[in-house]
């Protein structure tokens, strides 16, 4: 019975630290930018940038701690289209990341935030047929290059109604060993609306 008490007490206490947490959760839209094709020892590297991005993003800031304005954030965003690498193989890269984040809002309408965190790029390489395959026959129509990364950004956010938002945003990551493409630092743009 101790123990049972001991339980309801504990998931008690976890609900109310839950609730003192400010949790959003947004859906983004938007582009990558990267400096042009280029060449090296002789090779053609195409430039990461261009098309749309979409991807979903979620923050919690720590209310009792900090004034509210410390928290975590996490997100991922995948072009929404296939590219196509050197004009030949269809691909699409995928960015996840997970930050520490400052947020703050100075009105009822009016905040801003800056974020900065590890993540990883994973570039889907596709082709016309399921051959990469492990050992229990799981079939793939791709192959991934995966890279280590880290990133920084911010964003303004603007409160139209009560607590939903529209985010215009910006990312700047810093991909390790981005051997495939012009540059290791693309920039995304865009808006997270949540």
């Amino acid at each position: 019975m101790r123990r049972l008490i001991a339980v309801a007490c504990l998931a008690c206490s976890f609900a109310a630290m839950a609730h003192a947490q400010q949790i959003d959760v947004a859906f983004a839209g938007g582009s990558l930018n990267s400096p042009g094709n280029s060449f090296s020892g002789g090779t053609f590297l195409p430039a990461e940038g261009g098309g749309a991005f979409l991807g979903f993003n979620g923050d919690v800031l720590f209310k009792p701690f900090f004034k509210g304005n410390i928290g975590v954030q996490a997100e991922v965003d995948w072009k929404g289209s296939q590219g196509l690498y050197g004009g030949q193989i269809p691909y699409r890269p995928l960015f996840y990341d997970f930050n520490a984040m400052y947020a703050r809002r100075f009105t009822k309408h009016f905040g801003v935030e800056a974020l900065a965190g590890i993540g990883g790029e994973s570039i889907r390489f596709y082709s016309n047929s399921y051959s990469n395959c492990d050992f229990y026959g799981n079939c793939t129509n791709y192959i991934s290059s995966n890279h280590f990364m880290g990133d920084f950004g911010g964003g303004v956010r603007f409160y139209p109604y009560g607590n939903f938002f529209v985010r215009p945003e910006m990312r700047l990551y810093l991909i390790n060993n981005n051997e495939e493409f012009s540059s290791s630092h693309p920039v995304r743009y865009g808006v997270s609306i949540g």
